[in-house]
């Protein structure tokens, strides 16, 4: 099975939209902040590992936090995961920090900014 097939893309967005309910609804640790998004999953061919891209909105405080909380429920978060859907393999979650959203909300202000500053002149 190639990485990008199309079978694999499905299990990425399974796998993505179970973790985010996942997050959102099940997980009651104080550490995870409440504004959480499941940014990208990419689940190995073999089905034995994947990547959880995760975004935090706020400080980089509240990131690490998040990441500390969520490393350490891995083993519930992947018990959860086996009950709502249906793999093979129940793939192991590393989770990574993504400040994806967060650097396209700063980008958008600086534009703002700058035309802003143009509609002045």
């Amino acid at each position: 099975m190639r990485k990008n097939s199309i079978k694999n893309i499905r299990i990425n967005e399974e796998v993505l939209r179970a973790l985010s309910v996942i997050i959102r609804e099940e997980i009651k640790d104080p550490r995870i902040h409440p504004m959480t998004s499941v940014v990208a999953v990419e689940v190995a061919p073999d089905l034995k590992s994947a990547k959880a891209y995760i975004s935090v909105l706020g400080d980089e405080k509240a990131q690490a936090d998040t990441l500390k909380g969520l490393k350490s429920a891995e083993g519930y978060i992947r018990r959860l995961l086996a009950k709502k859907v249906n793999l093979r393999n129940t793939p192991e979650i590393i989770f990574i920090g993504d400040q994806s959203i967060e650097y396209g909300i700063k980008m958008s202000k600086l534009i703002d900014d700058v035309t802003h500053s143009n509609e002045e002149q």
